[in-house]
């Protein structure tokens, strides 16, 4: 199963505190970046675009809702 398909399964409420928590993440890892601390500089981005995924979704399920 993609990412995608396994956020999609998710409540709205999960999707953001899914989102919470990932922002924390990242700025943990900005921070670790910053002072030089960073073990795995690929997960940067892995954070990045999980955070734009649930944004999607957010987005899309939004639209979908204010269609009806």
């Amino acid at each position: 199963m993609s990412k995608y398909s396994d956020m999609s399964a998710k409540s709205d409420d999960q999707l953001a505190e899914q989102l919470g928590q990932l922002k924390r993440e990242q700025f943990n890892l900005r921070f670790q970046a910053a002072t030089n601390q960073l073990e795995k500089s690929s997960r940067v981005r892995e954070v990045r675009k999980d955070i734009a995924r649930i944004k999607t979704m957010q987005t899309q399920r939004t639209a979908a809702a204010s269609a009806k």
